[in-house]
């Protein structure tokens, strides 16, 4: 792959001096205080430099200022609301960061078509909620809905709480506006459902972290507004019987189970000790549960039936032990919250090595024994915290540090303790990461874990796409 090579401090200079006229007094900063929220990555692992901050306000500018950079051979890194977990859109010091925070217009709803057109600095919830306005839902959803920027959940192929029944990010996007390397504009932005004229371009973007170049807008799917939501909380006979009523859901609802949500104890636990307001959901405790929706487009589409048939089937067959099924939106709000709640506890269990995972489905029991047995042998006294997306396989593994473990020293292990858990995962046929990238956190795991030819493939499109390097350097490859 090629580097970037370092122009002149003078040649640099004179770059970032073009970058300012073409941007504009609002559209850059150099002081320090502005920038430090820009440079720092959500858990504290990475810390990073830039030579400036760069604040495009539309899609030509971001065109202006990658065309010279690229002529300066000056470093770019593009960064969306800056809540990602793997130091993606962390900078380097020599490096232009372009925050895309300014380009947030909603260009375009058309609900005859089911899409909507966004610029890529669009917060994510406000997306959802332009959706809302035309009747419509936009089914992305995550913890940090209410910061991150719908470019970067693009960019890393973002996953959430809806992906049994709407797919990952990319299975949400019809077309992409991108700008390239060199600086020229990609104008992918189709709304066509159907397009067998060659390569799918956008699906090197998505996913693709900002290395190959810069999402600036994006033509996303729609679907119909649910106005038949079913939520219920259960507690499950044991790890197995997470895929038997995954199963039954699917069957009985016609496959309209929206999410299915596997929590251990240990996770729950901790949201009942530490977040105010979140108690447990039944009147007993259990080891496993798992948060479940239906959801139907039209009011009368029987999602309360076929929960209630679900369960009762399910308790008859013993995969059930207890349940609770919403009976307000007020309680439907206390069940997600318990789910909001379990990430946020983490932080008051000391340290926490975090680990967003995939397995296919049928063997995420599998992996959740497999794993735990050789953590606690590794590291006795170590607490595994394992929760997520069972529908799609997706599980956040987490260790929180033993009970009297310096938290310095249990961090230290990190390396170790992700190499138990990624071998398992491995093992089953799984990935090392699922839903939040490789940036620069997970490079080790690309050399150990991921196969040489499509590691080879992906540096030969690096190399295609952007010959000097450029795009967001030491990300991915």
């Amino acid at each position: 792959m090629a580097i970037a090579i370092e122009n002149s401090e003078t040649g640099t200079n004179a770059a970032l001096e073009q970058i300012k006229a073409i941007v504009g007094a609002k559209g850059w900063s150099k002081d320090a205080k502005t920038i430090a929220p820009y440079l720092a990555d959500q858990r504290g692992l990475f810390h990073g430099d830039c030579a400036m901050l760069v604040r495009p306000s539309s899609t030509e500018e971001v065109s202006q200022v990658v065309k010279v950079c690229a002529e300066a051979r000056v470093a770019i890194v593009p960064q969306g609301g800056n809540t990602g977990l793997v130091g993606a859109g962390i900078p380097e010091s020599s490096a232009v960061l372009i925050s895309l925070g300014r380009m947030n217009k909603v260009r375009d709803i058309d609900a005859l078509d089911y899409t909507i057109t966004v610029e890529a600095g669009c917060i994510l919830a406000d997306v959802q909620t332009a959706a809302l306005s035309a009747d419509r839902l936009f089914p992305l959803s995550l913890g940090a809905e209410g910061t991150c920027q719908i470019g970067g959940n693009l960019s890393t192929n973002a996953g959430g709480v809806n992906v049994l029944r709407y797919g990952n990010a990319r299975e949400l996007v019809l077309g992409l506006e991108v700008v390239l390397p060199d600086g020229r504009v990609w104008n992918g932005l189709k709304r066509l459902r159907k397009d067998n004229t060659g390569y799918d371009l956008k699906q090197l973007y998505i996913g693709g972290e900002g290395t190959l170049g810069i999402i600036t807008a994006a033509v996303c799917k729609l679907f119909p507004n649910p106005n038949d939501v079913q939520t219920a909380f259960v507690a499950l006979r044991n790890l197995d019987a997470a895929l038997e009523v995954l199963a039954r859901c699917r069957s009985i609802s016609g496959d309209r189970v929206t999410s299915f949500e596997l929590i251990c104890r240990q996770p729950l636990a901790s949201a009942v000790k530490y977040i105010h307001g979140v108690r447990d959901p039944l009147d007993q405790i259990y080891d496993e549960y798992a948060l479940i929706e239906f959801s139907g487009a039209s009011a009368d589409s029987g999602m309360q039936e076929a929960m209630e048939t679900m369960l009762a089937d399910a308790f008859e067959a013993g995969e059930v032990i207890d349940a609770v099924i919403a009976q307000s939106e007020a309680q439907r709000a206390d069940f997600w919250r318990i789910r909001e709640a379990v990430v946020e506890a983490q932080s008051f269990e000391g340290g926490s090595i975090k680990n967003d995972v995939s397995v296919p489905v049928s063997r995420v029991p599998a992996f959740i024994r497999q794993a735990n047995a050789a953590v606690t042998a590794f590291m006795p006294g170590a607490r595994p915290v394992a929760f997520g997306h069972c529908g799609d396989g997706n599980i956040h593994y987490n260790i929180a540090q033993p009970i009297g473990m310096d938290k310095e020293a249990f961090i230290k292990e990190w390396g170790p303790v992700t190499k138990t858990v990624y071998d398992i995962v491995i093992s089953l046929g799984g990935s090392f990461s699922a839903e939040h990238g490789v940036g620069q956190l997970k490079i080790p795991e690309m050399v150990r874990y991921k196969d040489a030819l499509e590691l080879d493939m992906m540096r030969k499109l690096k190399d295609a796409l952007d010959p000097d390097g450029i795009m967001n350097p030491g990300k991915m490859l």
